[in-house]
């Protein structure tokens, strides 16, 4: 018997040895008896409901009851007419949610889909592909650039290996993996030596051994979450429901009075058993689920204009009740698109502005523009990020934006070298390059070699400063080459960290003129700077998170991203203020009672998990709080269906976010939501004034 252990803290000698494998692989024998004791590598749905079961459903609403009691009654009557309009207003109703919790259902297929078929396997010494669902543990996997990961896995082997986790963790980019065991417990996204089903391989190669399979992978909780989640009914379905039982019992009492009234008057019992039901039908208002429904799809019209496409309808309405919206950092809050913030050369820290890719910026010291290819040091700087560099810049023609086709980190000095006024395409064709050294995950650094004047060679370096300025021996100040003294080193660090505390991503650049053939390359370089970046914030979003404040609506930030990154990004929103930061581990400190106390004052979140997202959802609605959730991957998927209202990404979001969540963004803005919660109220005083006019 295998035990379910984590595997991450071991290293690769004691994971192989506690799944009983080896780097040959199971046995064919052996393969079998494990696939019988653990059963098939796929996801399996605990109850699936019948679409009957699902139609049946919708006529447990009080209202509709009290309709349908009313359309045998008036046919009983005679008042045909009046019956068959209350039956067709019913089946329409019953209809149109049916078809809503139909499409609902299908978060799982979706979920499903994402599961890789085939999987490259090394079994008894040989290599053979074979359907993932026969994958047991212990199996051990090649993955490829492109590959599907077939399951949750522990890496034995990792060559610039690097994983896209964004679907899992959010992580919006590329994931470095190795084999290097990690002492402490670390949330899924930190796991740098674990590959998870449904994940994909960016970049490199590399062997992982399978560790967990089907409903036990990180995929398979969420799964599991997923269909645990029962799903609230929306303010709307709460308050009809009250209405309905309301009218009944104030119907039925009204008329058995007066009909009691009546008999002591004189009048046959029959005579007014028949006025008692006529009166009864006549005060059951059967117009509302009509006017309800066709406000709801009027305000669905509305709100495609608005870049919210809505997938069920009540959703609409609950919009107008919403108090607190958490959301996404990535794509979301941002715009998804890294972009150089900072530069700190030759011991100034400049601004630099603009955002997204457009490159249109200025570079900005002490406050001042200044022209970036008259400083030696800042055009140095910009040409090396620029020539130490595999991305490309490119205008989409259709729709008049500009994308960055490779890395988003490499994109960004691209976007940062144009803003100066360096064309890419020149740059390569006046230094061509003729050889590099790739990054890796033990180098931490990229190095490119060009040629100068046709005949001599230069090497352009990029990586984690403290990297760069281990194999630097000089530092390039105001156009000269000096020695890099121990003290000068300290302050670049110093620099390079106050950088990362403002959430800023840091890269140092360096370069090496090339004397002779044969030199190493990354070895005594010259130190030239650094750059800062960032995912900035969406321009409109600001203005969106003080539209909240104002209707009494609270915005949290929920971010896989790390703790500094998301503060940063939250203060320059003004979302962050006098509250807390809680990361999934400081969570998993509170118990319930602790964390319900607080809960209210936490305005953001990092590093957290699908059941943190689900934790934080249960926590809010039993203080009271109507709330709207965001998300775009997998593991926002259980949360977006325990929420009032799930708001999933329609251009980054997976298809299981999109079937979990009851509203999809067209162009995944958090201004969309604020501008649908606009149309949601606005609609919820419409229905209620409707109701009143009713009842009147």
């Amino acid at each position: 018997m295998i035990e379910d252990k984590n595997w991450y803290k071991l290293d690769v000698p004691e994971v192989i040895s506690g799944l009983n494998t080896g780097r040959d692989g199971l046995k064919s024998q052996e393969a079998k008896r494990r696939f019988a004791e653990f059963g098939p590598n796929e996801l399996v749905e605990k109850h699936k409901i019948s679409p009957w079961a699902i139609f049946f459903e919708q006529f447990k609403n009080f209202l509709i009851i009290i309709l349908l009691i009313a359309a045998v009654l008036s046919a009983f009557l005679g008042e045909v007419a009046d019956a068959i309009v209350i039956f067709v207003i019913v089946v329409f109703a019953a209809g149109l949610g049916f078809i809503q919790e139909y499409r609902a259902e299908r978060a799982m297929d979706a979920l499903k889909r994402m599961a890789s078929p085939l999987a490259t396997v090394i079994r008894e010494g040989k290599e053979i592909e074979l359907p993932s669902r026969e994958l047991v543990p212990g199996d051990i996997i090649l993955l490829q650039t492109g590959d599907s990961i077939p399951a949750d896995s522990r890496v034995i082997e990792a060559v610039n290996l690097k994983l896209s986790e964004a679907a899992l963790t959010g992580e919006s980019e590329p994931v470095e993996k190795n084999i290097v065991p990690l002492p402490d417990a670390s949330a899924v996204g930190d796991r740098k030596n674990m590959v998870y089903m449904g994940t994909s391989v960016a970049y490199g190669r590399g062997t992982g051994v399978v560790t967990s399979t089907g409903m036990a992978t990180e995929f398979g909780k969420i799964a599991a979450m997923l269909q645990d989640v029962e799903e609230e009914k929306t303010p709307l379905q709460v308050n009809l429901d009250k209405v309905g039982k309301w009218i009944a019992i104030a119907a039925l009492s009204l008329t058995f009075a007066l009909a009691v009234v009546g008999v002591f008057r004189g009048h046959s019992l029959i005579e007014m058993f028949i006025w008692a039901v006529s009166l009864a039908v006549a005060a059951v208002p059967e117009a509302l689920p009509a006017v309800v429904t066709i406000s709801l799809a009027i305000g669905v019209q509305r709100m495609v204009k608005r870049h919210a496409l809505v997938r069920k309808l009540p959703a609409v309405e609950t919009l107008g009740c919403t108090t607190v919206i958490c959301s996404d950092k990535t794509g979301t809050l941002t715009q998804d698109q890294m972009t150089v913030r900072k530069i700190y050369t030759d011991g100034n820290s400049m601004e630099v502005s603009g955002v997204g890719y457009e490159p249109k910026g200025n570079f900005l010291l002490e406050g001042k523009a200044i022209e970036a290819l008259k400083n030696a040091n800042v055009e140095m700087l910009l040409r090396i990020g620029d020539l130490c560099n595999d991305s490309h810049l490119v205008l989409e023609e259709e729709e008049k934006r500009w994308l960055i086709k490779g890395d988003p980190t490499e994109g960004a000095l691209l976007v940062a070298a144009a803003k100066a006024g360096l064309v890419h395409e020149e740059e390569r064709r006046r230094y061509p390059r003729v050889s590099e050294i790739p990054f890796s995950s033990e180098t931490k650094m990229m190095t490119t070699v060009h040629r100068v004047d046709g005949s001599r060679h230069v090497a352009y370096s990029k990586g984690a400063p403290e990297i760069i300025l281990e194999h630097c021996q000089n530092v390039y100040q105001s156009g000269q080459v000096i020695a890099l003294a121990m003290p000068e080193k300290e302050k670049l660090l110093g620099a390079a960290q106050s950088m990362a505390s403002e959430g800023l991503r840091v890269l140092g650049l360096a370069y090496k003129p090339i004397a002779k053939e044969g030199e190493a390359v990354d070895r005594e370089l010259i130190f030239v700077g650094m750059v800062g970046m960032i995912d900035p914030p969406r321009p409109e979003v600001k203005e969106a998170i003080k539209v909240c404040k104002a209707a009494g609506i609270k915005s949290v930030m929920i971010t896989g991203d790390h703790k500094l990154t998301a503060m940063a990004i939250a203060r320059e929103l003004g979302l962050f203020n006098n509250g807390l930061a809680l990361t999934g581990a400081e969570l998993d400190n509170l118990n319930e009672k602790e964390f319900e106390d607080v809960v209210e004052k936490v305005e953001v979140y990092a590093r957290v998990s699908p059941a943190h997202k689900l934790r934080v959802v249960e926590a809010l609605a039993k203080k009271g709080h109507v709330v709207a959730m965001t998300g775009d991957g997998v593991n926002d998927a259980p949360a977006l269906k325990k929420a009032d209202i799930g708001i999933a990404m329609g251009i980054s979001g997976t298809d299981v976010s999109k079937e979990a969540a009851d509203m999809v963004l067209t162009d995944d803005n958090f201004a969309s939501i604020v501008a649908a919660v606009e149309e949601g109220r606005g609609l919820y005083d419409n229905i209620k004034k409707y109701l009143m006019y009713l009842l009147s």
